[in-house]
């Protein structure tokens, strides 16, 4: 069992996959900084200093200056601000993904196929040497190259 243990363990896919989520996540990493770090100022400028976090309807009937100070009083709130956040947040790491990727695509050379080595024979189908002048299966003329 032990020794199946280590097989599975060490099959190609399984260390392909692990690799896959360890680079996973250190791309995550650099994906939210991207979008934290560099995204989002510009934007939070274009949109005249707002902050969205702030933004929320109190359901409790009191009066707070802010999403933490309604929070510290226990108040019942909806965060709508909290999730436009979230969702500019989400907008801008799709975004930021879709650049990279695309990047990534652009700098990636697709291989040429290898040239042919043989030809079909037009009488029988054969697949034949490419400078072969006579077909080995029917012995049918093909007229040069």
């Amino acid at each position: 069992m032990l020794k199946e243990f280590k097989e599975f363990a060490l099959r190609g896919s399984l260390l392909d996959m692990a690799i896959g989520i360890i680079l996973g996540a250190a791309f995550g990493s650099v994906v939210t900084s991207l979008v934290n770090d560099i995204l989002m100022p510009p934007l939070g400028l274009l949109l005249g200093r707002v902050n969205f976090s702030n933004l929320f309807i109190n359901l409790s009937g009191g009066e707070y200056a802010s999403l933490a100070e309604a929070q510290a009083a226990g108040a019942a709130t909806i965060n709508y601000g909290v999730f436009i956040n979230s969702v500019i947040n989400f907008l801008l790491v799709a975004f930021a993904v879709f650049l990279l990727i695309k990047q990534v695509n652009r700098l990636r050379r697709a291989e040429a196929p290898p040239p042919p080595t043989t030809k079909e024979c037009p009488f029988c189908c054969s697949a034949i040497p490419l400078a072969a002048t006579r077909c080995p299966a029917c012995t049918s003329e093909l007229g040069g190259r």
